[in-house]
């Protein structure tokens, strides 16, 4: 089977230029060409108004300009919008636009972005965890979402009649908090950082991106020596190793002793603040000798905890906790002086948790429905 043509957005700007050489092209085409795809966001080589034509046309025959297509839209009513696509080997991913805040003139965007097709964690409450590990994303089926979303942004919806509208914005965050764990594919989410950051590519701020991780240790240390700006966010979920082993396997490897020197390594070398991320759910991890430990854990490291009451429609045995119990919760962790926050669940009609859209549909589900029962940790 002959392989498929590469793609645009997998290329870093050097092997851009070297495909642009390779055709015969001068050097400044691929400065054209870049700017076309990532400030442009075009969707169509023929749309490349100042590339010789019989260039645009080798472009098409031996290039491809994206690495997937919008299979499936679901909006909310508090603006998120989630898209299911379909990648060249007919596997699915989904990805989500978070409206961040409305100014006067204009609305700021986050998107959040997959890098694998499922997850090799397994966290037992994820509906991407229960799905498997497929395979990882491409830095090209990284970037292509953040495209595909900042065309939505301005009002491009591509000729698909179900495409939602939505305000018009730009995308000024972009978080890898989608399907898989990000740093199991460093080296392809580091190069679609590169690209999103770089003042030739889509030219984001480079604190405008947060890396998101189950707790590979090996790769936090890692990351904090690239000289990024970047933030870091740790799946934490509980506070001391034996509930944590239940609920992120990844700790069995990595346990909370390896994991937080880690973490105050990134934030004294980066000088970026840590944010941990803890979903409550209610009878699980949500009391308050919990929530003290976690303070006691966290005591003395610059960082955010995100508290999260738990999706709904997450299954049996991982429901949220009542609202006054994560209010509780988050003043006791308060008391320890560290920076503690809850954080507003988005797209929670649409099923914007990660995975759980994909899941839904492959079974026939309406969302909003609640996913079968998982197993509680015991």
């Amino acid at each position: 089977m002959p392989a498929s043509p590469a793609c645009i957005t997998d290329l870093t700007s050097v092997q851009m230029s070297e495909l642009v050489a390779g055709m015969g092209e001068p050097d400044y085409r691929a400065a054209q060409l870049r700017h076309w795809v990532y400030r442009e966001l075009s969707s169509s080589f023929d749309d490349m108004s100042d590339l010789p034509r019989p260039f645009r046309a080798r472009l098409s025959r031996e290039t491809r300009l994206r690495s997937m297509v919008p299979v499936h839209y679901v909006s909310g009513r508090d603006s998120t919008v989630k898209t299911l696509f379909a990648l060249a080997d007919g596997r699915t991913i989904e990805s989500a636009l978070m409206l961040n805040r409305a100014g006067r003139d204009s609305r700021r965007y986050t998107v959040c972005v997959s890098t694998q097709v499922g997850c090799p964690v397994r966290c037992p409450f994820c509906a991407t965890g229960q799905q498997g590990f497929e395979r990882n994303l491409s830095p090209g089926e990284m970037i292509d979402q953040v495209l595909h979303f900042a065309r939505l942004a301005l009002g491009r919806r591509g000729g698909a009649s179900d495409a939602p509208r939505v305000a018009p914005g730009r995308i000024t965050n972009v978080v890898f908090m989608g399907m898989g764990e990000p740093l199991a594919n460093y080296d392809a989410v580091l190069q679609a950082v590169g690209t999103l950051t770089s003042p030739e590519g889509f030219g984001l701020a480079g604190r405008g991106i947060v890396i998101s991780t189950a707790g590979l240790v090996p790769q936090i240390k890692k990351l904090s020596r690239e000289g990024l700006q970047t933030g870091l966010a740790v799946s934490l979920h509980a506070s001391e190793d034996k509930l944590r082993n239940r609920l992120v396997p990844t700790n069995k490897r990595y346990p909370l002793e390896k994991l937080l020197p880690a973490c105050r390594e990134f934030r004294e070398t980066t000088g970026r603040r840590v944010s941990f991320e803890y979903v409550l759910f209610e009878g699980v991890n949500d009391s308050l000798v919990q929530a003290r430990s976690l303070g006691r854990l966290l005591k003395g490291l610059d960082c955010h905890v995100n508290l999260i009451p738990a999706n709904p429609t997450a299954g049996r045995g991982f429901g949220p906790p009542p609202h006054g119990r994560v209010l509780a919760f988050q003043e006791e962790v308060s008391r320890s002086h560290i920076a503690c926050t809850v954080r507003r669940g988005r797209g929670l009609d649409i099923d914007a948790g990660c995975g759980q859209l994909r899941s839904r549909l492959a079974a026939g589900m309406p969302p909003g429905t609640a996913l079968p029962a998982q197993p509680a940790p015991q």
